[in-house]
């Protein structure tokens, strides 16, 4: 065992891990040096920063940061296992008994990852996100990290290039959703950081689509902590990257999505222009869209639009929710608890402080359900705001 490490019982199941290695900490460094120049991972890691992180807690007792993302993804790739997994107390994860074996055990099963085996993995993942949204994040959130920690680790041990390239665009698509369910709960920083774990797995699919949408989706939490300008940014980068290799449906997700950053950003025109755009880009029928999973069609469209008109103060804004409204699929609980504080903040724009009420009460109701701590908060401005009036 590593003479550095002690005898004490292991804080992190890294910690484990590198025991069961026999390695030092000095000795474990150099082999992440090692690993990171054979395949080419970005990722470094200091004796330093690593006793930091085997611990668990910084030198003032504080719980240690996570790791920057480069790093995060040299140790997952090292251990087959997320950097939640590595950094979590040892009883979250069985110990190895025999690394020779285990290793085995897992090149084995992602060998046995075969076309029914994706089928059923994306069938999961379809499944989950009917419960995400019409339950809210709080009911699917376990689920959603466990099935990340199990591609992760397929992934991570899959030897076949296709095959690993489509466990890495169904990672991708499990990183969004958990990037959008802790936005949504008012975690910005967990967000972001599956945000990159989610880019990291969209750059093995060997399809632009999944990268672009990775990137697209993390230009909400800029948008979040108002930092709008970056978000517009990025938004056109993707846009301009999307164009010629990506589909009509997608690129029309990425101009409304570039149409409302451009709303926050207070550029009016340029978001208007952006919405007209997604409305020429949509394809009449997206049922059958292949890539990245987006929910684009006229009713959703112009829910966002109208998000963008609530937001700008435009009077047409009511009009074009409430049309929404009436449209939208009961099932998209979160979509209409957004809709209906859009709809709150444009009657309240425009003086209608019952109409205003009215639908924030609903809002309301609807965001304690699904446990939505970002429209409880822009619930609780608008009450501050309707007060004042």
């Amino acid at each position: 065992m590593a003479e550095d490490l002690g005898k004490a019982p292991p804080r992190t199941v890294l910690e484990v891990r590198i025991r069961e290695r026999r390695q030092t900490l000095a000795e474990f460094v150099n082999a992440a040096e090692e690993f990171a120049r054979s395949f080419g991972e970005p990722g470094t890691l200091s004796e330093r920063h690593l006793k930091r992180l085997i611990a668990g807690r910084r030198p003032d007792g504080e719980p240690v940061g996570r790791p920057r993302p480069a790093t995060a993804r040299l140790l997952e790739r090292m251990f087959g296992l997320t950097i939640d997994e590595l950094l979590g107390p040892p009883d979250t994860v069985q110990p190895e008994a025999s690394t020779q074996d285990d290793l085995r055990q897992r090149l084995s099963a992602a060998r046995r990852v075969n076309a029914d085996v994706l089928v059923l993995l994306h069938t999961q993942l379809a499944t989950v996100r009917r419960l995400d949204r019409q339950l809210g994040a709080a009911m699917a959130q376990d689920e959603v990290s466990t099935k990340i920690r199990q591609l992760t680790r397929l992934r991570s041990h899959s030897l076949t290039p296709s095959v690993r390239g489509q466990l890495a665009a169904l990672l991708a698509e499990f990183g969004t959703l958990a990037g959008w369910q802790a936005l949504d709960m008012g975690s910005v920083a967990d967000s972001w950081q599956r945000y990159e774990q989610a880019k990291a797995a969209a750059s093995e699919s060997d399809d632009v689509a999944f990268e672009v949408h990775c990137a697209a989706e993390q230009a909400f939490v800029l948008i979040e902590v108002h930092e709008t300008a970056s978000a517009v940014e990025l938004l056109a980068a993707t846009e301009r990257r999307a164009q010629r290799t990506t589909g009509r449906l997608l690129r029309a997700w990425l101009a409304a999505a570039n149409g409302e950053a451009l709303a926050a950003d207070g550029r009016r025109s340029d978001s208007l222009r952006a919405f007209d755009r997604a409305a020429g880009l949509l394809p009449a029928d997206a049922s059958t869209a292949d890539g990245p999973y987006v929910v684009l069609d006229p009713v959703h469209l112009a829910r966002w639009r109208g998000h963008a008109l609530a937001r700008i103060g435009e009077p047409e804004a009511v009009d074009v929710l409430s049309s929404a409204l009436s449209r939208l699929d009961p099932s998209f609980a979160r979509a209409e608890t957004a809709l209906r504080v859009d709809l709150a903040t444009a009657f309240s724009t425009m003086g209608e402080r019952e109409h205003a009420r009215a639908h924030a009460t609903r809002a309301r109701a609807l965001a304690a359900d699904i446990g939505s701590a970002r429209q409880q908060r822009r619930i609780a401005r608008l009450d501050s705001a309707l007060a004042s009036r």
